[in-house]
């Protein structure tokens, strides 16, 4: 029978940077306020035809995911870097816990006369 290897602590891994959405600050800020105007952008400058439903929640939501090709796309028809439509920031890290206090002793009760036994 072999002995199993031994055990080595996993170092946690560090949380992953904050990423904001930028495409309506980037369009508005062109002059696109609309997600029927973007989506007519798409079209003419970059030869993307998507969906209005998506162009919309393009518009409204911070992605969870994006095409390359669809982020090239953004930035033909929007005229501009992935650096405009994306912001990079560090990443969100809970405070460090405080020093630990203990709680004082409960103090106990003292016993009424009434309470104690006859002698």
């Amino acid at each position: 029978m072999t002995t199993p290897p031994p055990l080595h602590a996993v170092e946690p891994m560090p949380p992953p940077p904050q990423v904001e959405w930028r495409l309506r600050m980037t369009a508005a800020q062109r002059g696109i306020w609309t997600g029927t105007e973007l989506r007519r952008l798409l079209a003419e400058r970059a030869g993307l035809e998507l969906s209005a439903a998506s162009v919309s929640a393009l518009f409204t939501k911070q992605p969870s995911q994006v095409k390359l090709s669809t982020l090239a796309a953004l930035c033909a028809a929007l005229d501009c870097t992935p650096g405009d439509l994306l912001t990079v920031g560090e990443p969100a890290i809970p405070p460090p816990p405080g020093p630990r206090t203990t709680p004082p002793p409960r103090q106990q009760p003292v016993p009424s006369h009434r309470s104690l036994p006859p002698l």
